[in-house]
């Protein structure tokens, strides 16, 4: 098993443990390794840190929020460079977080002001560094993450990235509430060459999520489905607990258990690893 969206602590949130206790509990369960993320820091170094002490597979990355300066190249070139495996697009100060009242660094702390992130076509003026990344993450045969910008600029994405190179891209939680899309959209997305990751969060805590829209889901995904935790929350199971009541759930909906079982195994392990 691998898990291709996990959270741990030191965070700005909390956290069910840090990134031993994470990567032990991996371990423990006989998993070949995770991806691990956050918000508000590259977690290359410690990613690093957890695959030398556990023996596990263990990569990171950068997501493009307030504190690297959004869509900044230079920050995606030090990730890469340093080891990142992926490089998240805007998430939490993303401009569909900001309009959905969801959580971000600056409702805890208002002296760093609300700053927030869009892509072309819904900014243009971004246009430039937002190429300059797609080719960046060409170079480095990284792996291109959606994160939670809108369906419009994740279907720009999924088009432009194809022109600088990008053979490995990941569609955050399509069905999220941010961005917040349908299955037949997600298949469209699917057929332009990106990966459907569901995740055991939007089961257990996102409004309105039932097992029956996931299933949906996995089945517009078709053969380029992912399942993820997206644990680490102190109102989550442990991350493999997660991953595997996800399984269950969608194995339940008469969604092929071997599907699902490659999809948080062989499918994200050949994503990321180099």
């Amino acid at each position: 098993m691998f898990d291709a969206h996990v959270h741990a602590g030191p965070d700005v949130l909390d956290r069910i443990g840090d990134d031993t206790d994470i990567a032990q509990a991996y371990a423990a369960a006989g998993y070949t390794g995770f991806v691990l993320k956050a918000h508000y820091e590259s977690t290359v170094g410690r990613a690093h840190a957890a695959a030398k002490s556990s023996g596990l597979q263990v990569f990171g990355g950068i997501a493009l929020n307030q504190h690297c300066g959004g869509v900044n190249p230079s920050a995606v070139a030090a990730t890469l460079s340093a080891g990142g495996r992926v490089v998240w697009m805007p998430t939490a100060d993303s401009h569909t977080q900001q309009t959905a009242g969801l959580p971000r660094l600056c409702h805890d702390e208002p002296r760093i002001g609300d700053q927030f992130y869009a892509l072309p076509p819904v900014d243009t003026s971004t246009l430039a560094d937002t190429e300059a990344v797609l080719a960046l993450i060409a170079d480095h045969d990284a792996v291109l993450a959606t994160g939670h910008v809108s369906g419009a600029e994740v279907r720009w994405l999924l088009e432009h990235s194809k022109r600088f190179g990008v053979g490995r891209v990941l569609l955050t939680h399509p069905s999220y509430t941010v961005p917040g899309l349908d299955a037949a959209e997600i298949a469209e997305l699917a057929a332009l060459g990106g990966y459907v990751e569901i995740t055991c969060y939007q089961l257990l805590h996102q409004p309105g999520c039932t097992p029956e829209l996931l299933a949906e889901v996995a089945r517009a995904a078709g053969d380029r489905l992912i399942l993820s935790s997206d644990a680490g929350q102190p109102t989550s199971p442990t991350p493999p607990e997660a991953l595997q009541l996800l399984i269950d759930t969608l194995a339940a909906q008469g969604v092929d258990r071997g599907r699902l079982q490659a999809a948080a195994s062989d499918v994200p392990l050949a994503l990321f690893a180099p």
